[in-house]
């Protein structure tokens, strides 16, 4: 017998807000999940406004308050199964806080906060309750990142001496933020985006991916946030130089200033016995570069077991479903795989059934809470002017 679909709710996204759309093409990928409902904007009337134009008909409310309140009244199978947090930083800790003292899933876009004592406490409080929460990782989801981490921590590449990962944008070399983008006006603000705009932005997607593909730590830092727009009072530039937990070294680094750098997010894994290199722009391929050997590409949907490199490959990966090679799978891909990840966990949950959020399918409110960490610990070492700071 099919199952009913999910029903999510969306806090924030109106008004030309951007992320939203990847996430509610993803939600209704699979058919197994669907838009109900909406808090969509802080002023009330055009909450409801937005809610009345949503492409699809959705049950508008005033505010998240007003949605979580009634959502959580109503029955199991008629209210919203979790909620998807699209707004700008500052307001992802209270409706994300509030969801699950009302027992409901939290899915919240990235960073998890603008502050780690906040951080903490979504920390518990999840833990408390044993509720699913998604921090919406966004490259997490694509199946060669979950190959790349597959070989990596399988030891294919030996230990891991040294990591690269970055993410370029171009996006704001100039002042975006004065040429009426709304998506710039609030990142470049400390009281919207926290004490970074670039590392808290996309330095922490480039932590992510190094964390989630070696299964390695940062532990230490040697930051420099640097602001090469004039005027402007967050980083738009971030380098942080860190030690890893196995005693690696890595560069995480991310700029906004890169022009002609679209969504560059990428990385290299130098190990003792060979290299990764893997770039979201070209997702459909991964490369391994072996000594005395011609590369190595390996392209989603045409991975082999035991070619000389592989050896046997775990059922759950190449039992992911994905289209046809040839057909490539991308950035609306990415987000669905998340959000289908997510749905079992809710699923289970709601069931009473066990349930695993052990960061393998998609980042947890404790990688979050590590993406924070870790921006609070590039911000304090930048103004000791790049000295070496523990986390």
């Amino acid at each position: 017998m099919a199952q009913r679909p999910l029903n999510v709710g969306l806090i924030g996204g109106g008004a030309g807000a951007f992320i939203v759309q990847p996430h509610q093409r993803a939600i209704f990928f699979d058919g197994t999940r669907r838009v109900s409902a909406a808090a969509l904007h802080p002023d009330p009337k055009i909450a409801l406004e937005e809610a009345k134009n949503w492409l699809y008909p959705i049950k508008g409310y005033t505010s998240y308050d007003e949605m979580i309140k009634e959502e959580s009244a109503k029955p199991l199978g008629e209210r919203i199964d979790y909620v998807l947090i699209v707004t700008p930083n500052h307001v992802h800790f209270d409706p994300a806080m509030k969801a699950i003292q009302a027992g409901i899933p939290v899915f919240c876009e990235k960073p998890l906060t603008v502050t780690l004592e906040q951080s903490d406490t979504l920390v518990k409080a999840v833990r408390d309750t044993n509720i699913p929460f998604c921090v919406s990782h966004t490259y997490l989801g694509h199946w060669t990142t979950r190959f790349a981490r597959f070989i990596v921590q399988s030891g294919l590449l030996g230990d891991v001496r040294w990591v690269d990962s970055y993410y370029l944008q171009g996006w704001l070399a100039d002042r975006a933020e004065d040429q009426g983008v709304i998506q710039a006006e609030w990142r470049v603000d400390p009281k919207q985006a926290g004490a970074s705009c670039c590392g808290g932005d996309i330095g922490t997607h480039a932590l992510m991916h190094l964390r989630y593909i070696t299964g390695l730590d940062v532990t230490s830092v040697q930051a420099h946030l640097e602001t090469f727009v004039e005027g402007r009072q967050l980083d738009d530039h971030f380098t942080t130089y860190c030690k890893l937990s196995n005693g690696g070294k890595a560069l995480v680094r991310a700029s906004q200033i890169a022009l002609g750098h679209k969504n560059d997010l990428g990385i290299e894994v130098n190990g003792t016995k060979g290299s990764l290199l893997w770039r979201q722009e070209f997702p459909e391929e991964l490369t391994i570069l072996l000594p005395g050997q011609p590369d190595r590409t390996y392209f989603r949907g045409s991975v082999a077991p035991n070619d000389g490199f592989l050896g046997d490959l775990p059922e759950e990966l190449m039992a992911e479903p994905t289209i046809p090679p040839g057909h490539p799978e991308a950035f609306h891909d990415a987000f669905a795989r998340l959000h289908r990840c997510f749905e079992t966990d809710v699923r289970a949950y709601e069931e009473g059934k066990p349930w695993n959020d052990d960061g393998s399918r998609y980042a947890t409110v404790e990688d979050g809470r590590r993406g924070i960490a870790f921006i609070a610990a590039a911000v304090e070492s930048s103004a000791q002017g790049g000295g070496w700071v523990d986390f």
